[in-house]
């Protein structure tokens, strides 16, 4: 009996052992887990701070009534606003069907054949590749074949190429997530395969495709690589997509760095107006799927 309870003794002082060295682990883990939080959280503050306290001073209205000015001239970035409003909307017109139909062939068709695996790897690839390799070969498949006649339409075909693996990824992932009976039971009553995808499988997964676009198109909007190869940039206003085309991220790019103040302000000023523009962006897309979330509940 005796040899029992010192066993049992023992069990408890090694088990409570045992609790206090996870809770201390635990303790310690929340504790780094937090300060590395507070570390991320603390530069993008000082980031936004520097944006606003730099940027805020070259809002006005002149801002967007304005071309970019000649050096020690005030003016603004309409024109850079335009040009980068039109290459995002061609890029996610060209980049967004491509995108759906690949990303529907590999949930749908592709998802159990090796060709599909590959598809998905070199996908994967394209989703990380940096953006400076899709300009140059842009500039290499359009730009020079044309004589080396730089364009909107070549800018935009780059930010194409950065859309088309983000919308086929969300595609993808979104009509996987789908529960297979929704399908058997379209199936199951005659309906072909290509309506189960339109009326079934794109309803049910189309707040997580408009979201990935939405994403898309916040990542291209900042984009200031490849159209440097391509798009070039324009201080006149222009309308013509085969010509050279201001763009926002460009302005930047060459206002930045440049020794007079004024130019200084715009490039701060527009790096306020984009980074609210991605700001508004990434709300709509969260309100979107939390709206869906909340639907489905």
């Amino acid at each position: 009996m005796s040899t029992v309870s010192v066993k049992t003794a023992h069990e408890f002082k090694v088990a409570d052992a045992l609790y206090r060295r996870r809770r201390i682990v635990n303790t310690v883990s929340l504790l780094l887990a937090c300060a590395a939080a507070l570390f991320g959280l603390f530069f993008l503050g000082w980031i936004l701070w520097t944006l606003i306290a730099k940027g805020i001073g070259g809002i006005n209205w002149a801002l967007f009534t304005q071309n970019t000015p000649p050096p020690m001239q005030e003016g603004g970035l309409m024109n850079a606003f335009f040009g980068s409003a039109v290459m995002c909307v061609i890029a996610i017109l060209i980049g967004t069907p491509l995108g759906i139909a690949a990303g529907t062939w590999l949930a749908e068709y592709g998802h159990a054949r090796k060709f599909g695996t590959v598809v998905r790897f070199v996908n994967d690839i394209l989703l990380s590749a940096p953006s400076i390799v899709l300009g140059l070969f842009v500039y290499t498949l359009v730009v020079m074949q044309t004589g080396g006649n730089f364009s909107a339409l070549a800018g935009a075909i780059s930010l194409a190429f950065i859309v088309l693996p983000v919308v086929v990824r969300t595609t993808d992932e979104m009509l996987r997530l789908v529960p297979a009976q929704m399908r058997e039971a379209a199936l199951s009553l005659g309906v072909p395969q290509w309506k189960v995808i339109v009326q079934v499988l794109y309803r049910s997964a189309s707040a997580g495709i408009v979201t990935g676009v939405l994403l898309a198109l916040a990542r291209i909007s900042g984009e200031t690589a490849p159209l440097l190869f391509t798009a070039f940039g324009n201080q006149y206003w222009n309308s013509n997509v085969f010509q050279p085309m201001a763009s926002v991220p460009v302005v930047m790019n060459q206002f930045a760095g440049s020794p007079y103040e004024s130019w200084q302000v715009l490039a701060w000023a527009g790096a306020l107006v984009l980074t609210v523009f991605v700001l508004l962006i990434s709300l709509v897309a969260r309100a979107i799927v939390l709206r869906n979330r909340i639907s489905h509940d």
